[in-house]
């Protein structure tokens, strides 16, 4: 994740001490902040269903209205929590599908907080009533994420499902109202973007505390809008709009948290803005991103996911790919054995990385991005992210370093302009 508010804005906003190691910005007592990015156990994204009462068209794993039949069991779950806990893993994301279906939700919840393990649930929010909000709140979850992709009938041609929005609307009333911690998902697309004014108003009119901006990954479902995703001019231009539209949150003394994720070219490009602005800002924004590490200390480090099978991934976009099953070994074993090559690669990604990102000026602050969406783009894990949007000359990639990329065979045609766009 790329914190606007704290890069852009000096925001002292909650997780920083995870991912920037600063201390009073919302960990608990006995909490440890990290030394080093590196050392961090990995926040575990946990599909727990598949059911789903949504089709949304980008879902990244396929979930619909049926559950999977391997499931793992509420007495199997709790094994996993056990097991997460004692690898020190400082959260747990409940996820789906939709994880309102799984019937058993709560009673993970409290054996996962009883544990001392922060417990987040994800979720489209329709399902969400003041009952459901009030019961959310008693079993101690520490924040819901909704997801909402637009305004009214966008979100709701997203969704698959008329009436989603308003639904979804409902649950962030229900849930402010029970005094829960919530925030918004929205995945920028050709289908949205253009709604960011209108969201950002959204935001403000009803409260919104915190919204997170995606970059599009192509799994799942979403591999089939591989054309909605966003030009690399687009993305400028969104991230562009997102800093702006934080920086007059942050002057009219609003203290909505904005954040963008899965592009990590988003704290370089905020970095090289802000270097045209205030350079003394953009000197502690760079030595925050270096901490950071970006990619280099997200997939296969920081952030991990168990699926509906029980199957365990670098991230929740990489399910083409296993690491292993939680049935059969523990979580922890399996995230910490590099005798798998992705993982291996992931842990020390320096080594492995390949073209423009091997030989980018600002890789220590990016890290190579997103690995999954190379492979997915590239058939290449560690070719460069093809959703880098920063030209060769902002990244100081002369002629001879592109000489060099051609003797070894390491030039990938980036994309430039998407498919929908070329004459």
């Amino acid at each position: 994740m790329i914190n606007i508010s704290k890069l852009y804005c000096d925001q002292v906003t909650p997780g920083d001490w995870l991912r920037y190691g600063k201390k009073g910005s919302g960990e608990r007592q006995g909490e440890m902040i990290p030394k080093t990015a590196s050392e961090r156990r990995p926040i575990v994204v946990w599909n727990i269903t598949r059911a789903c009462n949504l089709k949304c068209v980008h879902c990244y794993n396929d979930s619909g209205a049926s559950k999977a039949d391997d499931e793992l069991s509420t007495e199997e779950a709790k094994t996993v929590l056990d097991d997460l806990e004692q690898f020190g893993v400082p959260s747990v994301l409940f996820s789906g599908g939709e994880p309102l279906m799984r019937p058993d939700l709560f009673e993970l919840i409290e054996y996962a907080v009883e544990r001392g393990l922060r417990a987040v649930i994800s979720t489209n929010g329709t399902l969400i009533t003041a009952d459901m909000a009030k019961k959310i709140k008693t079993h101690g979850v520490s924040y819901v994420g909704i997801s909402l992709d637009g305004i009214g009938d966008i979100n709701d041609k997203f969704r698959g499902v008329a009436g989603a929005f308003d639904k979804a609307v409902a649950g962030i009333k229900n849930c402010q109202d029970a005094g829960v911690r919530i925030g918004l998902r929205l995945t920028l697309t050709q289908k949205n973007v253009q709604d960011l004014e209108r969201l950002f108003d959204f935001f403000e009119s009803e409260r919104i505390e915190r919204a997170c901006f995606y970059h599009f990954v192509p799994s799942g479902r979403g591999g089939s809008m591989a054309d909605e995703d966003l030009t690399h001019a687009q993305s400028r231009d969104a991230v562009e709009m997102i800093l702006a539209k934080t920086r007059s949150f942050k002057e009219a003394g609003r203290t909505t948290d904005i954040l963008t994720v899965d592009n990590h070219v988003d704290g370089v490009y905020t970095y090289l803005r802000l270097q045209k602005q205030d350079t003394t800002r953009a000197e502690e924004v760079r030595k925050l991103l270096n901490w950071n590490g970006g990619g280099m200390y997200s997939s296969g480090v920081g952030i991990g996911c168990i699926d509906f099978h029980g199957k365990v991934h670098p991230d929740q976009f990489w399910w083409h790919y296993d690491l292993g099953d939680v049935r059969q070994r523990p979580f922890s074993e399996i995230w910490m054995d590099t005798s798998d090559s992705i993982m291996r690669g992931l842990k020390d990604r320096r080594n492995h990385i390949k073209g423009r990102c091997r030989l980018c000026k600002f890789f220590n602050l990016c890290g190579g991005s997103l690995r999954v969406r190379a492979d997915l783009h590239f058939g290449d894990p560690w070719a460069p992210d093809p959703a880098c949007y920063l030209t060769d000359t902002e990244i100081e990639l002369d002629d001879a370093k592109k000489a060099e990329l051609e003797r070894k065979g390491e030039v990938f045609p980036m994309p430039v302009i998407s498919r929908r766009e070329r004459p």
